[in-house]
């Protein structure tokens, strides 16, 4: 398939009920966050078919017609084509192949130079961890460590809250795989954020870098901070602990 047969299929597709729904959810309206963005009204699994029939082999070089459409829903194909391709070349068989590596760096490449087109937290969330999070995790030709946290820093200092929502919830697949450095770092970093969206996205992350690294290290990263983190964020670090645990976090931040 083409990215011109693609976006054809996907807008025969449309439903314009399902499509008024989502503007709704994903705050469309003006002064909204999504301000801007437009729908067809189609379901992530509707998406995620058409993904699947077209990312085996799809070329990068068609990728970005699909990032740059008007459509959210056609976007987000273009990029889990580019989450579906990575994977694909990030299992354990391929993770130092010099072929895969390469491949690997061109659709990171890729994903940042169209990272503004991700202009919603879904489209965020359901990508961030998977290309961008694993490939901190692996060989690159890039360049180091220092390389990989300076992509970061990038992205946590652009003033694209898009931008910065992917430095942090990339962090989610480095927990999962053991790493708390970065989720630590860059909850850190978004801490006094001003969006509530970061808030809940730092609070998110910091929870799964507990339940999948270590409960000591959350508890004692809020013993640094709780005092001064926005209650959002505290409430979502803190939604796994039991009743009496998450009352004494809540007191902490109202002393």
């Amino acid at each position: 398939m083409t990215s011109k047969e693609i976006i054809g299929q996907m807008e025969s597709m449309c439903d314009e009920g399902q499509r008024q729904i989502l503007m709704r959810f994903f705050k469309t309206a003006p002064g909204e966050y999504g301000y801007g963005d437009e729908f067809m009204g189609i379901r992530v699994p509707q998406t995620r078919e058409v993904v699947k029939h077209a990312a085996k082999g799809f070329p990068l070089s068609e990728v970005p017609e699909l990032l740059m459409n008007v459509w959210h829903e056609v976007r987000l194909c273009g990029f889990l084509i580019l989450v579906e391709q990575f994977e694909r070349l990030a299992t354990k068989r391929l993770e130092n192949d010099a072929e895969a590596v390469n491949r690997r760096d061109e659709i990171v490449t890729l994903y940042l130079q169209y990272a503004e087109r991700a202009n919603n937290w879904d489209l965020v969330d359901l990508t961030a961890p998977k290309i961008l999070g694993h490939w901190l995790l692996l060989p690159t030709n890039l360049g180091d460590d220092d390389y990989k946290r300076n992509v970061l820093d990038q992205l946590a200092a652009s003033p694209c809250l898009w931008k910065q929502r992917m430095s942090i919830v990339c962090t989610w697949k480095t927990s999962q795989q053991g790493d708390p450095s970065w989720c630590l770092c860059y909850a850190e970093m978004h801490l006094h954020h001003t969006h509530d969206l970061m808030h809940k996205a730092v609070g998110w992350m910091l929870r799964e870098m507990g339940k999948r690294v270590s409960m000591d290290l959350l508890r004692d990263f809020l013993r640094q901070h709780a005092h001064e983190m926005p209650r959002t964020a505290l409430r979502y670090a803190i939604e796994k602990m039991n009743d009496e645990e998450r009352r004494m976090w809540l007191m902490t931040k109202n002393r």
